[in-house]
């Protein structure tokens, strides 16, 4: 369930106008920017980033990053991006990093539906003229290279339909793995990378039915080991991505200073999604609600528009 309050009828013409006013004259109108792109969905975006185009023949994202600066200027340049060429841009930040967020790339790759991760591919390669797949094995060796490169270039079977048999052999082979410490078996990459997410819930279900644990308690090992790093992540988005956000978002709050990056990154690409959801387990995790913490970690426009992406008004 989304968070975002869209109202059914919009203008995206009288929209285009507020965000010129938003932004001429003295002083940028942030309250204004919110109130209006707070409260539209990535179809609405869209159709007013092209209607103040149209109107103006001026960018208005380009507009809107000359106008505003720090956490809420990046808050809104990806709130604003469709969501594909959102992933993307996460997609080659993450990659970029002078050390590299495997996780930006297990979460794009794995909590997507498999149309929506060829739409970033393609999202990718008409921004940056090289594919994503390249990119993540330029920028990455060894085994963690390889379960990424799987990972990004999978497309799922994303029906309903499971095979129990499988599930149940391929729950022993990870056992297996798991057990002889071989964690970057290729066997564990094959099943990770290939098979739907229907059908990886099967196998972790069996998996946990068999042993009394789930896989990723079993995956506890070197925390400075990159490649565990990195499958414990995939293992979690493609098993319950819910409780996976949940976690980031916990994190980055309860941290030694706010890690706004991943705050914004989570709000921003599941508002639309699944953030309710995530709200209700935040709460129940922590007996805090998810827009009271937010709250006491952040201040002034930031602040402002992610309580709006939240359903809560500051």
């Amino acid at each position: 369930m989304a968070t975002i309050d869209v109202p059914e009828q919009v203008s995206v013409l009288a929209d285009a106008e507020a965000l010129r006013k938003a932004c001429k004259g003295w002083g940028t109108d942030e309250k204004a920017i919110i109130s209006v792109l707070g409260h539209r969905n990535a179809v609405q975006r869209k159709q007013i980033r092209l209607a103040y185009e149209d109107l103006y023949q001026e960018d208005l994202i380009k507009r809107l990053e000359s106008e505003l600066s720090g956490d809420f200027e990046e808050a809104v340049y990806r709130w604003i991006l469709d969501p594909a060429d959102r992933d993307a841009v996460l997609a080659n930040v993450a990659i970029k990093k002078l050390s590299p967020d495997h996780h930006v790339i297990v979460e794009i790759s794995c909590t997507r539906s498999p149309e929506e991760l060829l739409a970033v591919r393609r999202a990718y390669q008409a921004r940056y003229k090289h594919s994503l797949e390249e990119d993540v094995a330029a920028h990455t060796k060894g085994d963690t290279r390889k379960l990424l490169v799987a990972l990004v270039s999978a497309f799922r079977y994303d029906g309903e339909e499971i095979n129990t048999r499988v599930a149940n052999s391929e729950a022993k082979v990870l056992h297996e793995a798991v057990k002889d410490k071989e964690f970057n078996h290729e066997e564990i990459i094959r099943i990770l990378s290939t098979r739907s997410k229907m059908q990886l819930m099967a196998t972790f279900n069996r998996y946990r039915d068999d042993h009394g644990t789930t896989i990723t308690k079993n995956l506890e090992g070197d925390s400075g080991d990159e490649f565990l790093k990195t499958l414990r992540p995939t293992i979690r988005c493609l098993n319950d991505p819910k409780k996976y956000f949940e976690k980031v978002l916990r994190n980055s709050i309860r941290r030694v200073g706010t890690d706004e990056d991943a705050l914004t990154r989570v709000i921003v690409t599941r508002a639309e999604k699944d953030l309710k959801d995530v709200k209700e387990l935040y709460y129940k995790r922590n007996s805090v609600p998810l827009d009271q913490a937010v709250a006491k970690d952040t201040s002034g426009d930031y602040k402002a528009l992610l309580l709006t992406l939240l359903g809560k008004e500051d």
